[in-house]
């Protein structure tokens, strides 16, 4: 993505956003679009590897000096947002150095991908950690700020943005560590969307499709580059846009919901919702139930396929 040319009033202007993760890929594209749209930013990433490994702090500091060359104004937090005191400082961060915290995108996660017989404990607590509490904490400690706003008398126009993704939504094969950290997102999302607004906070969860480090080798030829001259529909920062105007005050009255967006399209998703029902008002034998379900999945829609199914 394109730094932003200049600082300048934008949709966010006089917004801060605090984006975990923004080191690389969709994190970055969405902290960058942020700045060009006039919101101080903070940027946080550990800088490890595909799958959680070692840690750096130059892919954030690297996206903070981008914004601050362009005239914007940014910071880096290298805090583990999946600790309480990572997540803690996140917020604090925000707001001892910009006065305020207005915007949360939580973006941050790897990839331990196994098919489930060879999936282990650990690999299916590291991505748990990283994509489920690694949204949890740092969406707690915003949210008990906005909420002492409120009973100050200083109402927030505060966003939260979730990245779950078209795994937690349909499955994916070989992810189901992945997939089922990202359907927790969008369960966390309802519930939060629910429970805060009181507090004038908006919850929503964006399902991304994107080339990042983490796709472009589980799904090669279609995350690809293309040739010279084309629309890139995989660039990361396609999404971006969703996300700034989602984190903007601009979206007053969207809240708890579930998006995706991928190169120039942008889905609402529609989630579980009654079907075919029967009720018989009494208890049915094993046998009839079965001929009841048989005779209510004839008139159901069928589900969506299982990325990776054959």
């Amino acid at each position: 993505m394109t730094a932003p040319t200049a600082r300048r009033a934008g949709l966010c202007a006089g917004r801060v956003v605090a984006v975990t993760g923004a080191g690389r890929g969709l994190g970055r594209a969405h902290a960058l679009a942020f700045a060009a749209e006039g919101a101080r930013v903070v940027v946080n990433d550990l800088g490890v590897g595909p799958g959680g490994d070692g840690g750096s702090a130059g892919p954030a500091r690297e996206v903070v000096d981008e914004i601050v060359a362009a005239g914007g104004e940014a910071v880096v937090h290298g805090g583990d947002i999946a600790t309480a005191k990572g997540a803690a400082s996140l917020v604090s961060t925000a707001v001892e150095t910009f006065g305020r915290l207005d915007t949360l995108v939580n973006n941050a996660g790897f990839l331990r991908d196994r098919m489930l017989v060879n999936l282990d404990e650990d690999d299916w607590d590291a991505v748990m950690r990283v994509h489920l509490r690694g949204h949890f904490l740092p969406l707690k400690h915003a949210a008990a700020h906005w909420r002492a706003e409120a009973k100050a008398g200083r109402p927030p126009a505060a966003r939260v943005i979730n990245t779950s993704s078209g795994a937690g939504l349909l499955g994916s094969v070989g992810q189901g560590n992945y997939a089922a950290a990202k359907a927790g997102i969008v369960a966390l999302t309802l519930v939060a969307a629910a429970e805060l607004g009181r507090y004038g906070v908006h919850v929503n969860a964006l399902a991304p499709a994107a080339r990042t480090r983490m796709t472009e080798r589980t799904f090669a030829e279609t995350m690809a580059a293309p040739g010279e001259g084309k629309f890139d529909a995989m660039a990361p920062a396609n999404v971006s846009p969703l996300v700034v105007w989602l984190g903007s005050a601009a979206s007053e009255g969207v809240t708890g919901r579930v998006f995706e967006a991928e190169a120039g399209r942008i889905t609402v998703m529609e989630g579980w919702r009654p079907g075919p029902t029967d009720d018989r008002g009494a208890r049915r034998s094993p046998a009839e139930a079965g001929e009841t379900v048989r005779r209510l999945l004839a008139d159901a829609e069928e589900p969506g396929r299982v990325y990776g199914a054959s």
